[in-house]
């Protein structure tokens, strides 16, 4: 296989797995389409192991779909989590250091083009049943392949605003690549997801593990987000070593944000809850913010807010661009609460709100 020993960070200097799950890992579908962008991008569709065991499984939960076939005859097709990339067997062997290609200046970054050979994507829906029994089946094929280390690519609903750069939070509990990359370990608790557990196997069995989440503007969940999308393709390029084309990315999250602001502004409360979040968001990042200025801003959204006197139930809580009442989230840069339709792994708390340190807590009547 290709030495990619002078690579640009410690994760694409051996043979690594990239996994994304749909489902409550995946808000806004940003975690899997980034990764089926990494896919396309490296060629990884050569199916080594089609995980679709009926063990794994509730159909009540994810149906099976019925497709037309061959000369029209339909047939089922099961829910299943795809394993792919290209076999050890068939992997090549170079001597010759990887050459470093520059990505497009938006991205800002330098990595070589032919790390594709050494990358492995696991996506498709989260399994409902027998997690324990899956975890250690998929890191049984990343033994048999010679993989080393596991990229954890997550979304979750966050209260953030959707004008501003979408937040990564990426953390490890492995010191060595806390040191490598500088970045901090999670120091959240509470209920996880599939993800966690696959980390979990991969590093009782001495695999390195690091974890990507993007942060997605829960009041805008219900669609696709391609701003969000575009995020973790940026830091993937960086971490898996392997230039991803944004294709139509800048120009569907530039709508996509244009769609939204739109939609804000038709909904007095939404369109002021959204600049407390910007206000909030821009003080934080300030190189002169403090937390007495941040909670000053603070009360201020509590006063304006107190002439309406919220009562408990869906009604006091600003609706989401469906119509659906939502809860906005705390602000506890480790605590990831849980919303009605949550789609996130607060998983070893890969939570993206851990960027936003020390921001204030969410209007009264929020979840923690």
């Amino acid at each position: 296989m290709t030495d990619h020993s002078e690579a640009t960070t410690p994760f694409a200097r051996g043979r690594l797995l990239v996994v994304a799950l749909l489902g409550w890992n995946d808000a806004g579908d940003a975690a899997s389409s980034a990764v089926r962008s990494l896919q396309e991008a490296i060629g990884a569709d050569r199916l080594i192991a089609d995980i679709d065991d009926e063990s794994f499984f509730d159909y009540s939960i994810h149906r099976p779909v019925m497709k037309a076939g061959v000369e029209g005859i339909r047939k089922i097709q099961w829910p299943s989590v795809a394993f792919s990339g290209i076999p050890l067997r068939e992997a090549s062997v170079a001597d010759a250091p990887a050459e470093t290609t520059e990505l497009a200046a938006d991205a800002g970054l330098s990595v070589s083009s032919d790390n594709g050979e050494n990358v492995f994507v696991l996506i498709g829906p989260e399994p409902t049943l027998r997690w324990r029994s899956f975890t250690k089946h998929v890191v049984d094929l990343c033994e048999r392949e010679g993989i080393t280390r596991i990229v954890l690519v997550g979304a979750l609903l966050a209260d953030v605003p959707h004008t501003r750069p979408i937040t990564i939070f990426m953390s490890s509990d492995d010191a060595v690549v806390r040191e490598e990359l500088d970045i901090d370990r999670s120091e959240y608790e509470g209920p996880t997801g599939v993800l966690s557990a696959i980390g979990e196997e991969a590093r009782s069995r001495g695999m390195l593990v690091l974890s990507l989440w993007a942060s997605v503007p829960h009041y805008a969940h219900h669609s696709p987000s391609p701003k969000a999308t575009l995020a973790l393709v940026d830091r993937l390029t960086e971490i898996v070593d392997v230039s991803i084309p944004h294709g139509e990315l800048v120009t569907e999250s530039a709508e996509w944000e244009a769609e939204v602001t739109e939609a804000t502004a038709q909904d007095e409360e939404i369109a002021q809850y959204v600049g407390y979040l910007e206000r909030t968001r821009d003080m934080v990042e300030a190189p002169e913010a403090s937390g007495e200025a941040i909670a000053q801003e603070f009360e201020r959204f509590l006063e304006q807010a107190a002439g309406k006197k919220p009562q408990p139930g869906p009604g006091a809580f600003p609706t989401d661009l469906s119509g659906t009442a939502q809860r906005p989230m705390g602000g506890d840069r480790r605590v990831t609460p849980e919303g009605d339709d949550q789609d996130a792994d607060a998983s070893e708390s890969e939570s993206p709100a851990a960027e936003e340190t020390e921001a204030p807590e969410a209007p009264e009547g929020s979840e923690d």
